[in-house]
């Protein structure tokens, strides 16, 4: 097995690590026991990958075996037990998952039809700043504004909806709603009972909330959208014509490839991994780009020397190397999910010459791939320039020709399909 720190009876290294589990603890970790190495958490494994070669064998090459994802008592209540795409097992319910959840948000069909409205809710972003004066006296914390620009973008490609203002009562919902759901999941509060099932009585009360939570919050999105859209299917009938990405999930349901609950738990995927993770990523671009006035400087000056006063629109964003440059330097240093989503083998596998116990944990230590000194030239700085001279050959990207230094959406079967509208909304916003 791969080489650890010792552990004792019962808790494992849970008394080593506590509540402490984050990439950078692995990251420092991983000079001490390898780039492949076993944490046992009370009755489980967690195998913690921390090199381009391994991850390249957890992502890519045994993407088979390592192609499923991990059980814990908090996800199940988020995932139904894995009526989701993103939680789900590896197997035939997660690739029709998956077709059915790529057909109508991650084609370049879907950036080609939807661009021109991301401009849009973009423009009218910078308008409402433009407007306020507190902008210039005072400044303001743009995250809510820059919340409902996401907001509405997914909504209205989900639903064909929008929320009018940061005041409208359903925006409110919505956001508080997916705010504590990320909470609560991404809590280390629940860990000890997950990994020590003795424990697992004093975790009554935090499922419930869980559980409580939930309820309400997929009765939301059934109430104020999903039925809304369901009924103007059936009241229009054969003449009704695909909107929307529910009307191709609902679509899917009434010929019976997926049930209701599927339907309802892609709209809790997207709201979490395609909103949240893509506001994290919007908000350190803005705080890194107010840090580095020059390279704000060097975007404005590629922008106008290219395009000749013409807008930065979708489809002229590959004439901008400097601004994609500045975007990839984002993901690198600031990785959306810094450890992506935990792997999980079903079956004993081997990995770098050690043995895996089945049904192990496996993450992939995205942030310190990207990261890691002996791999790159001064990680710590933000510079985008390294995208256009020692590292011009390195992409985001999710399949081909990947380095494994830098999956900040991860690779294979089970990496992000939302990268083909992540990265150009990040482009788009950045400027």
């Amino acid at each position: 097995m791969p080489p650890g720190p010792l552990s004792v009876p019962i808790f494992g290294n849970w008394l080593q690590v506590g509540n402490n589990l984050n990439h950078r603890l692995l990251a420092s970790m991983s000079q001490t026991y390898g780039p492949v190495f076993l944490l046992k958490l009370g009755s489980k494994n967690l195998v913690v990958v921390s090199d381009p070669e391994p991850a390249t064998q957890v992502l890519h090459a045994q993407g088979v075996e390592f192609g499923s994802r991990p059980r814990n008592v908090v996800f199940d209540i988020f995932a139904g037990n894995g009526q989701d795409m993103i939680f789900t097992v590896y197997g035939d319910h997660w690739r029709k998952m998956r077709r059915i959840m790529t057909l109508p948000f991650f084609t370049n069909k879907v950036v080609h039809n939807y661009s021109n409205m991301w401009e849009e809710e973009m423009d009218l972003m910078v308008r409402d700043l433009n407007m306020n004066d507190r902008v210039r006296s005072e400044g303001i914390v743009i995250r809510r504004r820059l919340q409902l620009m996401l907001y509405n973008i997914m909504y209205r490609m989900m639903f064909d909806a929008k929320f009018e203002s940061q005041e409208d009562p359903l925006f409110i919902q919505a956001t508080r709603f997916n705010s504590e759901r990320s909470r609560l999941a991404q809590s280390f509060e629940y860990n000890y009972g997950d990994f020590i099932p003795l424990l697992r009585p004093f975790l009554r009360g935090y499922l419930n909330k869980c559980k409580n939570l939930q309820s309400r919050r997929l009765a939301f999105f059934n109430t104020h959208y999903v039925e809304k859209r369901r009924q103007i299917m059936i009241a229009n009938g054969e003449k009704h014509k695909i909107g929307c990405a529910i009307d191709h999930i609902i679509d899917a349901q009434m010929k019976g490839e997926i049930s209701e609950e599927n339907g309802i738990y892609i709209v809790e995927n997207i709201n979490v991994a395609a909103i949240e993770t893509t506001l994290w990523s919007m908000e350190w671009a803005i705080a890194e780009l107010v840090n580095h006035p020059t390279i704000q400087s060097k975007i404005r000056d590629e922008i106008s020397k290219v395009l000749k006063g013409e807008p930065v629109t979708e489809s002229n964003l590959h004439e901008l190397p400097y601004l994609q440059a500045t975007v990839k330097e984002t993901l690198r240093l600031h990785t959306p999910i810094p450890l992506l989503v935990p792997h999980m083998n079903l079956e004993e596998a081997k990995l770098g010459g050690h043995t895996i116990p089945k049904e192990s944990r496996v993450v992939v230590n995205a942030w310190w791939l990207a990261n890691d000194p002996s791999w790159w030239k001064n990680p710590e700085e933000f510079r985008p320039e390294k995208f256009l001279e020692e590292e011009c050959a390195t992409d985001a990207v999710a399949g081909g020709k990947v380095d494994f230094r830098f999956v900040p959406f991860g690779v294979g079967r089970r990496s992000c399909p939302g990268i083909i509208l992540a990265l150009p909304i990040l482009g788009l916003e950045s400027w």
